[in-house]
């Protein structure tokens, strides 16, 4: 799929940023092409796949099993005009290419900076695989589930191996099938699988219900797969009557991650499990800091979190990782935090992203890190937690 960027719409392509830190991207996204899902799902399903149509009005949109997902785009407004950006994009012409095509996309990592990039799925799946595992038909929504991982796999993170990191998604109504899924990734090279923050709030069973969620977990133990836990991947904060969503909901980014994170931390998994390791998706870091030291204080004066063997704050350190676009204040808690614990995220191609000018962010933020502190949170950290290999050259 080949277009010429509307002018009126995208600003002038920009030219490769000067590296100041080699960064890996642990949250990015993938917007699906059309061709998808095309010869992917056994024969049964194939008039039943998710399928792109054109609306009366012009919009091109995802369809499936009698639902219209309208945000074909999902947000992927990187190098909009910013008197633009407001427009989601309604067409793939409306977005850069880069944001469907891996080769574009890789082409777009040069240009910031970019070594290597998770990403995550957007609308048609939704962050976690939602819309597949809620599928009316479970049996159709297992084949789109391994028909997507088929096509990460295939268009996407074997076309540049050393400049993608694959995550996958499971079919996770079904324990046995999800877990099943994380093994068939993990032979092939995944490194990682998206899963809801709150699945009770999704309609799965609830992280205490240890007979669902064990073999999950424990798949993911296994193979080294690393669970990504994605803001709003089970849905976004309730909202005031008369509110305005969008200012409030992207406000408290950093509290669905904190509610999250406490909610796994107690859910006693990551304490059975000292190998499970699970990364937070575009929280942030501002809150960790807190929370480790309410931790300490559920412990150590009201006694409300005595009970474990191991200090909660210690498991938190051991089996949680964080991401962040800057923190420009509070990448000075990192020592409190873990400085191994911390790593980077541009979220391209999101209206939070901070493509093209990455490296300026990071250098504006974080200029008075020692190196070896830079090298550790913008690389190396998520190079040693996703297994992925570093270029023969490491900034700074």
């Amino acid at each position: 799929m080949t277009h010429v960027l509307d002018p009126d719409l995208f600003l002038p392509e920009p030219t490769a940023r000067e590296q100041w830190a080699t960064v890996i991207s642990v949250d990015d996204h993938v917007v699906e092409p059309a061709h998808t899902f095309e010869g992917r799902l056994p024969a049964t399903f194939a008039d039943r796949a998710p399928r792109i149509v054109e609306t009366a009005d012009g919009h091109q949109v995802w369809e499936f099993e009698g639902g219209r997902y309208s945000q074909v785009g999902m947000n992927a407004v990187a190098g909009r005009r910013p008197d633009g950006v407001r427009l989601e994009p309604f067409r793939f012409e409306q977005m850069r290419p880069g944001c469907y095509d891996v080769d574009a996309r890789v082409a777009d990592m040069d240009v910031n900076g970019v070594w290597a990039s998770l990403n995550f799925p957007s609308q048609i799946s939704g962050f976690c695989g939602r819309v597949f595992f809620a599928a009316e038909d479970r049996a159709l929504g297992a084949a789109c589930v391994r028909a997507w991982n088929d096509w990460l796999y295939e268009e996407w993170a074997s076309v540049h191996p050393d400049r993608i990191i694959p995550l996958g998604i499971a079919q996770l109504s079904d324990s046995a099938e999800a877990a099943a899924e994380i093994r068939r990734n993990a032979a092939r090279g995944f490194k990682a699988v998206a899963l809801p923050e709150r699945p009770h709030a999704v309609d799965l069973p609830s992280l205490w219900d240890t007979d669902h969620w064990d073999p999950i977990l424990e798949a993911c133990v296994e193979t080294s797969t690393v669970v990504c836990l994605h803001v709003g991947s089970s849905g976004m904060p309730p909202i005031p009557p008369g509110a305005p969503a969008l200012q409030i909901g992207a406000t408290l980014f950093g509290q669905l991650s904190l509610t999250a994170c406490a909610e796994w931390l107690w859910s006693g998994h990551p304490l059975r499990h000292p190998d499970l390791a699970i990364a937070m998706s575009e929280g942030g870091i501002g809150w960790v800091a807190m929370l480790l030291d309410r931790l300490d204080n559920v412990v150590d004066r009201s006694g409300y979190g005595l009970g474990w063997d191991t200090r909660p704050a210690d498991v938190l350190s051991r089996n949680f990782w964080f991401c962040t676009l800057d923190d420009p204040s509070t990448i000075d808690t990192r020592h409190r935090i873990g400085v191994g614990n911390i790593m980077v995220e541009t979220d391209y191609p999101h209206g939070d992203g901070t493509w093209p000018d990455t490296q300026d962010v990071l250098r504006s933020c974080w200029g008075h890190l020692p190196d070896d502190e830079v090298r550790a949170i913008c690389s190396g950290n998520a190079a040693a937690l996703f297994r992925h290999p570093l270029p023969d050259e490491v900034l700074p």
